[in-house]
């Protein structure tokens, strides 16, 4: 961890979870969550933002969407816009992840453009990063995230409060994760690049890890230097999964 940086335990429902089943599993998050070291954020499905959000009303657990488009209305079928996001009750937005790049053929100059509009519409935005296993191999680990930060943080993201989170492509949902050493080494070259381009004050940046992040594994990662919380995929679905994480963090 960082100090001075309070842990963010941010769980990903990606396309999963009926109306019924989202209120369930945010009633239980919320039920548990006082007295937690870390603060947590929920990120549903669009179509559940509303419903999380109003079930976590009062609580200390945040609520964020998946996606945004980069303008914030106009004719757009089936895509959601930052101020939509925000008018549901969300306060965060995941952009730039793995699969969006990959599914939709997102670059980081479109991922910039929907930093803009998060921020324009007060959400924080939480940017992924990563490396695909070929590129691990060829040894363009930290070339291919050091283009990924350069090109998808637009002016304004760290003084905003975004965050980053580190997700190697070959990790996600695989059950796969890197050494902790591996892990150690890109928190600490993200920390470095976020600097030299944002200066000081990305030194109280929040670096997430993300990719197969579970119960078994949470406090080895969350113990590294330079990584302040999990971006938690498939064990994010069991409320008890969930907050084992969340317990996890280290005291301090």
């Amino acid at each position: 961890m960082t100090p001075g940086i309070r842990p963010l335990i941010a769980g990903n429902w990606k396309m999963n979870g009926n109306w019924r089943g989202a209120r369930r599993l945010a009633d239980a998050v919320r039920d548990m969550a006082p007295g937690l070291g870390a603060r947590l954020l929920l990120c549903p499905p669009f179509l559940h933002v509303q419903a999380v959000a109003a079930t976590l009303l009062g609580s200390t657990v945040a609520v964020g969407g998946q996606d945004c488009h980069p303008a914030g209305h106009g004719a757009h079928t089936g895509d959601i816009g930052a101020p939509m996001l925000r008018d549901a009750g969300a306060t965060h937005v995941i952009l730039g992840h793995s699969e969006r790049r990959a599914d939709h053929g997102e670059s980081s100059a479109l991922v910039a453009r929907k930093c803009e509009a998060a921020l324009e519409a007060d959400l924080i935005p939480l940017v992924c990063v990563g490396e695909t296993q070929a590129e691990r191999d060829a040894g363009r680990a930290e070339e291919v995230v050091g283009r990924q930060l350069s090109e998808s943080l637009p002016l304004g993201f760290i003084t905003a409060g975004g965050i980053v989170a580190y997700e190697p492509v070959w990790a996600i949902g695989t059950g796969r994760t890197p050494t902790e050493a591996d892990i150690a080494a890109m928190h600490s070259f993200m920390r470095r690049h976020l600097s030299q381009e944002f200066g000081p004050t990305a030194q109280m940046t929040r670096l997430l890890y993300g990719g197969s992040v579970k119960p078994s594994n949470a406090a080895a990662i969350l113990a590294l230097p330079d990584v302040d919380g999990a971006l938690v995929g498939g064990a994010s679905l069991v409320a008890e999964d969930f907050l084992a994480i969340a317990r996890a963090v280290p005291e301090g």
